[in-house]
This record gives structure tokens, sequence and C-alpha cells, in this order.
């Protein structure tokens, strides 16, 4: 069989792009399924009230909280307290207090990271603020709740088992993308 390769090229080419195509549009989804599955970069588990450990494990962690405003969004951004002391399987909510001090309402939105890295795949939210939008108007504050808890399967682990301090950092960025004063 003599197969004419000036056919056959423009044919592999596209094949080459429409496959390039399809895995730039399944990367993002599959990469945030492989945070989710191996906790990389710090990723946590979302948990449900059913997913509560039965049992907490006799051993103590601190978990420091750290918040952070964007210079984009000029916030005022706090919790409730700096360092938490817990033991894996305990349920914690966590207080964090939100304000806009400035004359127009904006919108900003909370993403998070896990510090050391391995211990993400073992805290569970139950509740959270994070990735979601949240507008404040001219001088509003508000309250918003993270409830948590650090998975007993952690002192198993040969990545985090001699590691007892963990901090849990925000970061409110703007979601403000377009101004009604632009015109």
């Amino acid at each position: 069989m003599n197969i004419d390769k000036k056919k056959l090229t423009p044919f592999v080419l596209v094949s080459i792009f429409l496959v390039m195509l399809g895995l730039s549009f399944a990367a993002v989804p599959l990469y945030d399924l492989f945070c989710r599955v191996t906790g990389f970069g710090g990723t946590t588990q979302n948990a449900s009230t059913k997913d509560i450990p039965k049992i907490v494990v006799n051993q103590d962690y601190k978990m420091r909280f750290d918040t952070n405003i964007n210079s984009t969004l000029n916030w005022k951004f706090t919790s409730e307290m700096n360092t938490l002391e817990l033991k894996p399987g305990e349920v914690h909510t966590v207080k964090f207090y939100v304000e806009n001090p400035n004359s127009k309402p904006s919108s900003g939105s909370a993403s998070f990271n896990v510090s050391p890295a391995p211990f993400g795949i073992y805290l569970n939210k139950i509740g959270c603020f994070c990735f979601e939008k949240q507008t404040l108007k001219a001088g509003e504050k508000k309250e918003f709740n993270l409830t948590f808890f650090l998975d007993p399967k952690v002192v198993d682990d040969n990545k985090t088992k001699n590691i007892a301090d963990v901090t849990l950092s925000f970061t409110f960025f703007s979601s403000d993308f377009y101004s009604k004063n632009k015109a």
C-alpha cells in the first residue's frame, strides 16, 4: 500500500493539534483532582459533619493562623486567635473578621495555604469562606467561620509524624474586575 505523504502530513498535524487542545482544557480539572487526592501544595480536603472522626488522638499540634490582604484590596483582615492547640480528630471553629474601611463597596475572595504542605491532605474543612466572592459595603464589617478537623491518620504518616507546628495562611484578593466609574 502506497500512502501519499503530502495528504498524510496535514492529517497528522491536525490530529496533534486537536489532542493538544483537548489536553489543555483537561489540565486544570486534572491538576485540581491530583491536588485534592494527594494534598499536593498544601491542598486541604473538604468534609461534611458525617466525616468527623469517631476518635481523638492524644497528640498535640499547634496551628497558627496567618491573615493577609493583597495590595489591590484595602481591607482589614484578622482572626480571633493567632494560634490554636488541637488534637487530631477534634473539630474546631475559628472566627475571622473582615472590614472594608473604604468609602465604596468592594469584593474579595480568600485563598489559603497549609504549611508544611504534607499536612494539607489531613486538614479537613467542614465549612469555609474561602474561594467564595465576598462583597462588603463601605465601612461594613463581617465575620466568617472556618470549621475544620485534623484527620487522625496524620500521626501515622512518616512525612508528618515528627512535626507539631502547622500554619494555615489566608490571603484575600480583590475580585472587582470592573468599576462603575470607568467609562
